[in-house]
């Protein structure tokens, strides 16, 4: 996979949640705190700038209460 493959998929991933956030109309910060992590952090990971580990995203889906397969379905 390449560097630009790469980048095009965190931001489908990560459109993806911010989107999955706005449909259940939760703020930023609601899904930071219920994930256990830095807002900042749910901020940069939510616009692409940063890249979730695997564990975070994970927190972030069950904040989310949502399957890993609508996120990572793409």
């Amino acid at each position: 996979m390449s560097i630009a493959n790469d980048k095009k998929t965190v931001q489908e991933i990560a459109n993806k949640i911010k989107e999955a956030r706005i449909s259940k109309n939760l703020t930023q910060e609601d899904i930071a705190k219920k994930a256990g992590i830095n807002t900042n952090s749910y901020a940069k990971i939510e616009r692409g700038i940063q890249k979730p580990k695997v564990i975070t995203l994970t927190k972030i889906l069950k904040a989310l209460e949502i399957k890993s397969s609508k996120i990572l379905s793409i």
